[in-house]
């Protein structure tokens, strides 16, 4: 083979494998993971990480009072911020076709999204998330003595402002570095939150694509009115065997569930 030849084989060869790149980008997904009480956009680091590696567009953002937005905590801080955070982040980052996953009480904002910004999401993922309908309060889901106990915990630590977190093994997590991982990153959570209304103008899901992904290694007790919700629902339900913090127990697969079409 001349130079000439070489030269227009290897041309080829070399836009071949930047059409297949571009191929694969395109095919990628968008996937906003929201975080649960306690917690930040921190906890998906693994998982967000394994799904970029794969081609997919990954945004963790963090609620607000909490994680490195802990400086912000206050007593205005209620589902509607919380809705409105993640309705910012698909407007100003003019995120589009999203893959919108809410973890534990991040399936409040992901259900809020849903109902204001439907064009802009391609399917939902509750991840042993709190399921509320319209009108609906958080602790007026859950059983009163927990109900009870976070708000002696609210009013004993910051005067009613924010619940203090559980330790780690509430949520599952048994290993020492995992425990160590999350334990260092948890801040408390604001408690208007938890007793504010969701303000939903349509159905839960709002139509949208929906699944269920329950963690059932151990099961998270204070979850079980919202699974009994979904199962009368008839949504879609999936396992993964893991504890309530899937994200920091098991990444690998729980990114493998989330990288595939759950409906």
């Amino acid at each position: 083979m001349d130079r000439r030849a070489f030269l227009a084989t290897t041309a080829m060869a070399a836009a071949g494998t930047a059409t297949t790149g571009i191929a694969r980008a395109a095919a990628g997904k968008t996937f906003v993971l929201v975080h649960g009480a306690w917690h930040g956009g921190w906890c998906w680091s693994k998982v967000a990480s394994i799904l970029r590696g794969r081609g997919h567009t990954v945004v963790t953002p963090t609620q607000t009072g909490l994680g490195e937005r802990a400086h912000l905590l206050s007593k205005a801080i209620d589902l509607e911020v919380f809705v409105t955070d993640i309705t910012n982040v698909l407007k100003y980052e003019d995120l589009n076709d999203v893959v919108l996953v809410g973890h534990s009480f991040g399936g409040n904002a992901i259900s809020g999204a849903a109902d204001r910004m439907r064009e802009r999401i391609r399917q939902l993922v509750y991840l042993d998330a709190v399921m509320l309908e319209n009108g609906q309060s958080v602790f007026g889901l859950l059983p009163k003595d927990i109900v009870a106990a976070r708000t002696k915990a609210a009013e004993d630590s910051s005067g009613g402002l924010s619940i203090p977190a559980p330790p780690p093994a509430a949520f599952g997590i048994s290993d020492a570095a995992q425990a160590q991982f999350v334990q260092a990153r948890f801040t408390p959570h604001p408690f208007n939150t938890f007793v504010t209304p969701l303000k939903l103008a349509n159905k839960v899901g709002n139509g949208l694509p929906a699944s269920y992904i329950v963690c059932t290694d151990p099961i998270y007790k204070p979850l079980e009115a919202s699974r009994d919700w979904i199962k009368a629902a008839g949504w879609k339900t999936i396992e993964i065997k893991a504890g309530h913090d899937a994200m920091v127990i098991a990444p690998e697969r729980l990114a493998d569930l989330l990288d595939v079409d759950q409906v």
